[in-house]
């Protein structure tokens, strides 16, 4: 490869693609030098869609002369071509033979590759292309890698071929477990029994080599460390292969052979790890990591395939040996005083936990599993076999009849409270030293399944609710032991709390939690002793697990005071943990279903005061939001009752918002926490709003870089701030009515921000009716939704309805008639109006065609949306017939009488499918409205006119004491004032929507005098006798006696 360096110095499309250009390009992206870094990864990125690229970096990875650094950027770059370009189905695919050039290189190259690192990525490569080839296009992969392991295993073999062909297959099985088509899952069923026979036998022939060299000795200590390096590596496949290679693991032979030998070797080595042992550190490691493995595998079993772990050989004994191991653990797991918390005794943890811990988890997930298999069984649509249920059943039973033993459950209780409950002196420790991370540790619930004491309480959580008969008695009998103030027993108590604290639902009616407050807590919570914060943090976290389930209302302001009192940083005992811990669970204490903003108000100021103070004291931002959470809801809660706090909070936030930088999800919080703030202060909030709306514009405008972190809450505060704006005659804020443009851009997003987007607009155009209906805004308005219109799903195809009928009623409102034409004339120049006339007309075309294959036109509507075209249709025809008539013809080209007979045909055969009876009366008036001009296209709709009246009249009249006006007639004040309404307290975006309701039509017209006016209008204009004979003559008799029974003729 002699190429002069420069090459590379040359414009990146003009290098030619050869293997000696290719490894300087790479030798220049490997290098420490920036420019070089920059000009070689360009040049690589221009030719990673050239034909043979792939080809040739392999060849560079193979060339074991090249610098490590080389063949490190080749695989590397490999790998991440395989994700972009390795499926045939891609653009710039790999071509049939570059890939069948990479594949016959790849295991050769990887059981041969010295180096760890190079042979790891390798591995990574084959494993990504199995995935994707196997079986179609690589069939004998497997084997292939068999026959190498096969002869890895010879004696003269070379030693590394084994370890490597080892590690291919190790991730090659990784990746194709994580597979969830049934076609993948098959393909690997297929050859795992193979697989099982040929590397089985492997793991058990060097396990029990490098056992007889710690039996017996011997000279060869190299070969002994490379057999256990090689026995764990195989028992990581396995355990992989066989918990996604079979169905049924109880009745396969091998699986049943293979697990009798895990049993056997975990029995055999915890020896070597539990006790004082000769091995090298290194070589303990590598047997404690053998145990792990096998804990993984009898874990895995348990919670993927329940029923076959069960019913493999000895595996509930397995169980017993686990709880035993559990046991030992607890025996030394808890801090027996305080001094133990002292600096320099012991409990420091290592990096990793001590393999006792390690295992002792896998027993606890162990056992739980068993208990979710009979408790809480998977569900799963899949169809079972009468074997498949019968062996479920029989496995049930095993475990209720054979672990879960009365004396068993007693024991695992007992364990669980008086040993994991408790606090290590780690624990302790880490509190004092590291209060910040150390609560926020213990406040996260997900990671459970990666520590003892979250784990032990869900397992204790488990058996409480399933076994409450066996051990609630036994439990209240402890617990009134140490439920006193006298008791100074603290780690117990806590200990005692926490399980008292996790079953508040199952001890509901036997603890009266009440009386608990008053004679303990409240005591305990006054007590001023070393190690009291422990029970105060307790005592916190305690009555927020109980305040929904039994608290009285007469005792909570004692849970308030007590609150207070642990978030009272002059208490020496109230240390951060106490405090922080007391403000997180006061969300729970806010949040609960019967809080009462009056009961809580003599205590507000204070608590607000502690919990801003501790916002501000807190050190890590997960803190900060939890308690900003916190004030969040008391905010929410408190409603109208914050406004005297409010300026506290806001001037809270400026601070929090410059030290978050990047940390989005503070502002989220700070942006959740406005919002609320606006609504709970309603129209007491103007005050602030124009120093929240420049953070609304960076949220919002079109480029943002907030904008796809920040886009949602910011939507939800620029909605309160409109919401809490006062109504005319009061101005509107001018720098709340500039954001109006950056509306628009939003329509273009996903259907939640074109909805909130949606719900904003109608909003200003409650509150500001001429602003939005100005000609710089009501043009690219109606422009924007006439490209949705009839291409949004029908959920979001009904917000656009409802804003269309507001703006046509705003328009009214603020113009009359004239208006309405120029809004009007706007919907035909946009295609609005254009694309629902052809979507009714498609609608109208399916109705015509008969037969099981006709098909819907493509821009026809049916359902809720033909109902929402016809609702836009009758607002605009209810304002003004004549301007409704115009826009039809126009439409339609002129001839408006071949436009009407197929649409009022559709529209009156729509009518009765529409289900809203709001929407019903809306058409049925703008259809009687058409009568006003006397024209005979009308009058011969008389039979269609008479059914749609008789039939919606029929549904409004329905169960009304009096016939002469339909339900949805408000005759009375129309205007209730917020003292009628029992709103004194009211946002002014409610009334404004209640005025909206109340001055609509559909509401201050009556539909029977309505028709029974226009019906007289039409017959004085026609003459009686003319009516009788050219159009009421028409009119099937049984059609007119159902009208003519309804009164009004």
């Amino acid at each position: 490869m002699q190429v002069e360096f420069s090459a590379i110095e040359v414009p990146g499309e003009a290098n030619p693609l050869t293997e000696g250009i290719l490894y300087h390009v790479l030798r220049s992206a490997a290098s420490t030098d920036p420019q070089q870094i920059q000009t070689g990864t360009k040049q690589l990125q221009t030719w990673e869609k050239t034909q043979g690229f792939y080809v040739l970096l392999q060849s560079v990875f193979l060339d074991k002369s090249l610098p490590l650094e080389v063949r490190y950027l080749a695989i590397i770059q490999i790998k991440n071509g395989i994700d972009k370009y390795w499926r045939k189905t891609t653009s710039n695919a790999l071509s049939k033979d570059d890939r069948a050039a990479i594949r016959a290189r790849l295991l050769e190259s990887g059981i041969n590759e010295a180096d760890q690192r190079l042979a790891l990525q390798n591995a990574l490569v084959i494993a990504k292309i199995v995935r994707l080839d196997f079986p179609n296009d690589w069939p004998d992969l497997f084997k292939q890698l068999l026959d190498i392991l096969k002869a890895a295993t010879d004696p003269n073999a070379y030693r590394i071929h084994l370890s490597r062909a080892l590690l291919i297959l190790l991730h090659v099985v990784k990746e194709l477990a994580t597979g969830r088509l049934m076609k993948s899952r098959q393909s690997l069923q297929s050859v795992t029994p193979d697989i099982l026979n040929v590397v089985g036998r492997i793991y058990v022939n060097k396990v029990q080599a490098w056992q007889s060299f710690f039996h017996d000795g011997g000279d060869d200590e190299g070969g002994a460390i490379e057999n256990i390096e090689s026995s764990l590596l195989t028992i990581k496949a396995l355990r992989r292969l066989i918990i996604a290679g079979y169905d049924y693991h109880s009745r396969e032979k091998d699986v049943q052979e293979f697990w009798t030998v895990t049993r056997t070797h975990f029995g055999d080595l915890l020896p070597y790890v539990l006790h004082e042992s000769p091995l090298a550190p290194g070589v303990r490691n590598l047997v404690e990591k053998h145990l792990v493995q096998l804990a993984k595998f009898h874990l895995a079993m348990a919670q993927h395939h329940p029923t076959g772990f069960v019913l493999l050989p000895n595996s509930l004994e397995l169980v017993h040996n686990y709880w035993a191991l559990v046991s030992k653990l607890g025996e030394t797991w808890g801090s027996k005083t305080l001094d133990d918390a002292r600096i320099g005794t012991d409990g420091d943890s290592d990096d990793e936990a001590p393999i006792l811990e390690r295992l002792g988890l896998k027993g606890l997930l162990v056992v739980r599993a068993c208990v979710k298999m009979v408790f809480y069984p998977a569900q799963t649509f899949r169809y079972r076999q009468k074997e498949e249920k019968a062996e479920k059943n029989q496995a049930t039973d095993m475990v209720k009849s054979e672990l879960l033993t009365n004396d068993m459950v007693r024991d695992m209780v007992s364990a669980l409270v008086t040993r994991f409950f408790v606090f290590r002196p780690s624990d302790l420790r880490m509190w004092e030293e590291e209060p910040d991370e150390w609560e926020k540790m213990e406040d996260g619930g997900e990671d459970w399944e990666f520590a003892i004491r979250p784990c032990a309480e869900k397992l204790f959580l488990d058996l409480a609710k399933n076994f409450k008969d066996l051990i609630l008695e036994p439990l209240m009998q402890v617990f009134y032991s140490v439920a006193t103030p006298d008791n100074e027993d603290i780690l117990f108590k806590d200990s005692v709390y926490t399980a008292i604290g996790l079953a508040a639902d199952i001890l509901a009616d036997k603890l009266d939690f009440d009386a608990f407050i008053e004679q303990t807590l409240v005591p305990e919570v006054a007590k001023q002793k070393p190690g009291y914060n422990i029970i105060r943090r307790r005592i916190a976290i305690t009555i927020s697990q109980w305040i929904a389930v039994k608290v009285a209302d007469e005792k909570k302001p004692v849970v308030y005071q007590i609150f207070q009192h642990l978030m009272d940083k002059s208490d020496p005992l109230n240390d951060q943990v106490v405090r922080v811990t007391a403000g997180r669970k006061f969300r729970d204490i806010a949040d609960e279903w019967e809080f009462k903003a009056e009961n809580f108000m003599p205590y507000a100021p204070l608590t607000l005061d502690r919990l801003m103070a501790l916002v501000q004291e807190a050190d890590l931002p997960e803190t900060k939001m939890a308690l900003l959470n916190t004030i969040s809801i008391i905010v929410e809660r408190l409603e109208h009752n914050i406004t005297p706090y409010a300026n506290s909070i806001i001037t809270l936030l400026p601070p929090l918002w410059e030290q978050s930088g990047d940390e989005h999800l503070m502002k989220q919080a700070i942006l959740t926490m406005l919002a609320r703030l606006t609504n709970a202060m309603k129209a007491d909030s103007r005050s602030f709003h124009v120093s929240f709306l420049p953070i609304i514009q960076s949220a919002i405008e079109p480029g943002s870089e907030t904008q796809i972190y920040l886009l949602e809450e910011a939507l939800d505060l620029w909605a309160s701030i409109i919401a809490q704006s006062p109504s005319a005659p009061e101005p509107s804020s001018p720098d709340l009515l500039n954001l109006l443009p950056y509306l628009l851009p939003l329509y273009s997003q996903d259907n939640e921000t074109l909805r909130k987007a949606i719900e904003i607009t109608e909003a200003y155009l409650l509150l500001s009716p001429s602003s939005v209906l100005a000609d710089d805004f009501r043009r690219p308005l109606l422009s924007s939704l006439a490209d949705l219109v009839a291409d949004v799903k029908a959920n979001a195809q009904g917000t656009i309805t409802h804003l269309m009928e507001c703006i046509i009623r705003g328009a009214e409102g603020v113009g009359g008639e004239d208006a309405i034409k120029v809004v009007v004339a706007d919907l035909i120049s946009s295609g609005f109006l254009a694309k629902v006339m052809e979507g009714l007309h498609g609608a109208w075309s399916h109705h015509q065609s008969h037969g099981p294959y006709r098909e819907l036109p493509s821009r026809a509507v049916d359902g809720i949306v033909e109902t929402d075209f016809f609702t836009i249709l009758a607002r605009i025809g209810l304002a003004s017939p004549n301007m409704l008539l115009e826009a039809i013809q126009s439409v339609g080209g002129g001839d408006l009488k071949k436009q009407l007979d197929w649409l009022l045909e559709e529209w009156f055969g729509h009518i009765e499918n529409v289900s809203e009876s709001t929407s019903r009366k809306l058409m049925c008036l703008t259809l009687t409205r058409f009568l006003e001009g006397n024209q005979e296209w009308m009058l011969a709709q008389l039979q269609n006119l008479m059914t749609a009246w008789t039939d919606v009249l029929g549904q409004l009249l329905e169960g009304c004491d009096d016939p002469s006006s339909d339900f949805l007639y408000w005759p009375a004040e129309p205007f209730p004032s917020r003292r009628d309404t029992g709103r004194d307290h009211e946002a002014p975006e409610d009334v404004r929507k209640r005025e909206l309701i109340y001055s609509d039509p559909v509401h201050r017209l009556n539909l029977v005098e309505f028709v029974r006016e226009h019906l007289q209008a039409a017959i004085q204009a026609c003459g009686e006798d003319r009516f009788q004979e050219e159009w009421l003559s028409r009119v099937d008799q049984d059609v007119l006696k159902s009208f003519t029974a309804l009164g009004i003729m």
